[in-house]
């Protein structure tokens, strides 16, 4: 049986936040260059059929998003669509709830080693598809991929808290390659940066389906720009700070069963599974302390080797509130590298600073405010009761999580 803290970081590597897990809006811009970029191919139009159609664009349930255009190539660069082989229809794996996590294995077919420098999302069915993360999938871990595939009818695995194949990753180098929502654009790093592929690397295409919006088909695809490994870019690693979320009740609404801490932690895991049911109690691992119900949480995390801080960002879900990310805090030494006061839940996309170098021992913290006087002012929780609110994978749940996009020398 993995311990604890295996579990932990095998459950987090997917987080997300997994920035970047169960967001609208998200966008991850790790190392971004915001304006287009000069480059040798002009940009995907409505004539090529690896474009999104630009005459209707990708709806969603909610959050319509805008048609979207590919930035040219530059120098080197290569782009590569990998699309399901074949169409999934969601739905509820435990039969209880309203979300679908699906993760499928797509292949490169990488006869070298690469760079990724930048990755789009082609959702085939927007009107279900949530949200979609992108993992690398090193040579090694690809038996452990295809025999999760196997091992269950029609497309993909159902991969709930984790894809499965990392057999405990640490959190200061989530295997994470990109991640997407409804509004998201391509995603393509700033010169000079990239993240280091193997050859013989595959690609773990994670979905998550909002059954809200019904349970009809979806064929989803990516598109990858690459470049040589010997481009000689600087590789990108994404680090993930995640802390406990203790929401209790408010006082005139705790009539709930779900009011119960322990309740509603069953509530999670008959959702999502015992084991991503389990983060939220396995985060004191990695945290330290004990439960203590509270709309404010956070976690301290210390640097193990010389790291450089280049982008930053928050994940939360709709009871987000604020959320800040500081360094060496407490100390005369301290920074505050991301401060929101108020969370916005559809603009989740990292956000470039100015390099900031930690030396092993540093600290990392990651602080988060969930409120829930926002059940009564959103349409997603409608008809829901009131319950005590921990780590969980649905919109409607909630997580705290920082997401870091660092360098080492």
């Amino acid at each position: 049986m993995s311990s604890p803290r295996a579990r932990l970081t095998r459950t987090l590597s997917a987080v997300a936040a997994t920035v970047l897990l169960a967001a609208c809006g998200l966008n991850d811009s790790s190392g971004a260059d915001p304006e287009p970029v000069a480059g040798s191919e002009a940009p995907a139009t409505a004539s090529d059929p690896a474009a999104p159609d630009e005459a209707t664009g990708h709806g969603h349930a909610a959050h319509a998003s805008s048609p979207t255009r590919l930035k040219p190539l530059r120098a080197g660069e290569k782009r590569v669509t990998l699309e399901m082989p074949d169409s999934y229809t969601p739905s509820a794996p435990t039969g209880v709830g309203t979300d679908d996590y699906r993760c499928f294995l797509l292949d490169p077919k990488l006869a070298r080693d690469v760079f990724l420098t930048g990755f789009n999302i082609l959702p085939g069915n927007p009107d279900v598809v949530h949200h979609v993360i992108l993992f690398r999938v090193p040579p090694g871990q690809l038996e452990r991929a295809r025999t999760l595939d196997a091992a269950e009818a029609g497309q993909g695995w159902t991969c709930f808290g984790g894809v499965g194949v990392d057999q405990g990753p640490r959190l200061d180098d989530a295997p994470w390659l990109g991640a997407w929502a409804p509004g998201g654009a391509e995603s393509v790093t700033s010169a000079g940066f990239g993240t280091r592929m193997a050859k013989g690397s595959q690609i773990v295409m994670q979905v998550h389906y909002n059954l809200l919006a019904g349970t009809s088909p979806d064929t989803s695809a990516t598109q990858l720009r690459t470049m040589p490994a010997g481009a000689g870019l600087t590789p990108l690693q994404t680090m993930l700070l995640p802390a406990p979320v203790e929401l209790p009740c408010r006082p005139d609404h705790d009539d709930s069963p779900l009011c119960d801490r322990e309740a509603s932690i069953v509530d999670v895991k008959t959702r999502f599974g015992a084991e991503a049911g389990s983060t939220n109690d396995i985060l004191y691992f990695l945290c330290g302390g004990r439960p203590v119900a509270s709309e404010t949480t956070s976690c301290t995390q210390t640097i193990s080797r010389p790291t450089t801080i280049r982008s930053v960002a928050g994940h939360m879900h709709l009871l987000g509130r604020e959320i800040r990310i500081e360094v060496n805090p407490g100390t005369p030494r301290a920074r505050t590298v991301l401060d929101i006061p108020t969370w916005d839940f559809d603009n989740q996309k990292s956000r470039p600073i100015e390099p900031v170098h930690l030396s092993p021992f540093d600290t990392v913290k990651v602080t988060c405010r969930h409120v829930q006087w926002l059940r009564d002012e959103l349409p997603s929780f409608e008809g829901q009761p009131d319950k005590y609110v921990v780590w969980g994978e649905g919109t409607t749940d909630e997580m705290c999580l920082g997401v870091l996009t660092v360098t080492h020398p």
